[in-house]
């Protein structure tokens, strides 16, 4: 529907293949606004710019379509988006990717794709944030844009409680290989890290950041990392409240003074 507003947004930057797919399968349910990162911001998780000045430059403009390319984090485009461009105009959805790779189970705290889906949820809008578990150059994103469409076609038309924060994650394969659609709930696990180091031409060490996921849960079959394990799309609602509810009354009998 042509009235209706959507804003896009990814941490890949703004010449990344997801966020065009994403315009691509995005475009038939209204305008679209995109401010994207000038450059990829991967990891950057819910961070903020406060000591650099940001800069906004418009990329593209055509009937249905803005696209706008912003110097800072996710986070940033976000607020800049709906605090400088939208103020005031009610957004009908935020949809953030599609990433390069899974920000399944704990990746969601790292991924600046989920960043800017909780930062969107903060306005009281439906926010999305898509994945597809390939980090290749060459991913293919024909099927990550179907699961895009139907589920953004899904919240619009059923228009869920707020707020609603969703972390969506599509397995590599084929539109056709896909098993299904499961709302699961995020896999407990850690990424246990390794460092590889190296001396640049001066001598100095630096070093490489890698590592591997720990899954803590690897039996569970209600979690996005077994749903996606067994093909399945995985869709986890995010809740932004972090306190840890079933801790408050006991640690209460001993600290409350």
């Amino acid at each position: 529907m042509a009235d209706r507003l959507i804003f896009l947004t990814n941490d890949d930057g703004v010449g990344a293949r997801g966020l065009e797919r994403m315009i691509q399968m995005m475009r038939p349910f209204g305008h679209l606004v995109v401010v994207a990162p000038e450059t990829t911001q991967s990891g950057m998780a819910h961070a903020i710019t406060m000591s650099n000045p940001l800069f906004l430059r418009e990329v593209r403009s055509e009937p249905g379509l803005e696209v706008y390319a912003c110097s800072g984090t996710p986070v940033d485009c976000v607020k800049m988006a709906l605090d400088y461009l939208l103020p005031g105009r009610k957004l009908d959805m935020i949809c953030s990717g599609i990433n390069h790779g899974s920000n399944a189970a704990i990746n969601v705290l790292y991924s600046g794709t989920m960043g800017a889906a909780i930062e969107g949820s903060f306005y009281d809008v439906p926010s999305i944030g898509f994945s597809l578990c390939d980090h290749s150059l060459d991913a293919d994103f024909e099927a990550a844009g179907e699961i895009v469409q139907r589920i953004a076609g899904a919240i619009l038309e059923h228009k869920p409680a707020l707020p609603l924060c969703l972390n969506v994650n599509i397995p590599v394969g084929r539109p056709e290989d896909l098993a299904g659609i499961k709302v699961c709930r995020q896999c407990r696990g850690y990424w246990k890290e390794e460092f590889f180091i190296r001396k640049n031409p001066a001598g100095r060490d630096y070093f490489w950041l890698t590592g591997d996921f720990q899954n803590h849960e690897p039996d569970a079959t209600d979690t996005d990392e077994w749903a996606l394990a067994h093909g399945f799309v995985s869709v986890v609602p995010i809740q932004i409240d972090l306190t840890n509810h079933a801790q408050v009354t006991s640690l209460g009998k001993f600290l409350n003074r």
